[in-house]
């Protein structure tokens, strides 16, 4: 009679397979953010986790399915973080502090990783029809979320106002299009003029 190696319960191989798809995708957000998505490849996003070519074509048959996976799981848990953070706010700050506080934390989503992981994907499938097929569900599910969340940077009161989605679109937008300018000038975000006029904007429009 034949012995086989024991297999390990099913709880313990669905942690490993977790902890190793978790791995390779901090890997491949790394690669995308330090060398852009040409320096993506799947021998150096392989190496910077550490794990076999095998497991790593089990979790993803092909780069582009990695790179958008690996875009979309640091924005999702930049937003949790991003919304852990606004939950630590001060329930007794008022409107107007609210709103100041909010408008700083949306600016440091986009000069967080995430977003120049997704504007190099972004990049990539303008010329890319497979990328672009594989990356837009993944960019309306995420802008969903985003969408879904601003309103608690605000909180119930700001959020209700009748302009307020005027207020998150315009903010979103512009937030994004100023964030690309820091490709070409490395610069603290923190002190951007724009923020004063973001918080200015949002203060009239809600008021």
């Amino acid at each position: 009679m034949t012995s086989s190696a024991p297999v390990p319960p099913r709880g313990r191989r669905e942690e490993r397979t977790a902890t190793s798809r978790a791995r390779i995708l901090d890997a491949a957000v790394a690669c995308l953010v330090e060398s852009g998505y040409a320096g993506a490849t799947t021998l150096r996003i392989q190496a910077r986790a550490g794990v076999s070519r095998g497991r790593l074509l089990h979790h993803f048959p092909s780069r582009d399915q990695l790179l958008v996976a690996a875009s979309r799981h640091l924005a999702t848990e930049r937003l949790r973080r991003t919304g852990e953070r606004v939950e630590s706010l001060a329930d007794s700050a008022s409107d107007d502090e609210r709103l100041e506080r909010a408008v700083e934390l949306l600016w440091e989503t986009f000069s967080e990783p995430h977003f120049w992981a997704a504007v190099e994907l972004w990049t990539a499938a303008r010329t890319n029809d497979e990328l672009r097929g594989a990356l837009l569900p993944e960019e309306r599910e995420v802008g969903a979320a985003v969408r879904a969340l601003i309103p608690r940077f605000f909180g119930a009161e700001l959020a209700a106002h009748p302009r307020f989605a005027e207020v998150r679109d315009l903010l979103f937008t512009s937030m994004r299009g100023v964030g690309l300018a820091y490709a070409m000038e490395h610069r603290d975000p923190r002190t951007d003029p724009h923020l004063a006029l973001w918080k200015s904007v949002a203060r009239t429009l809600l008021s």
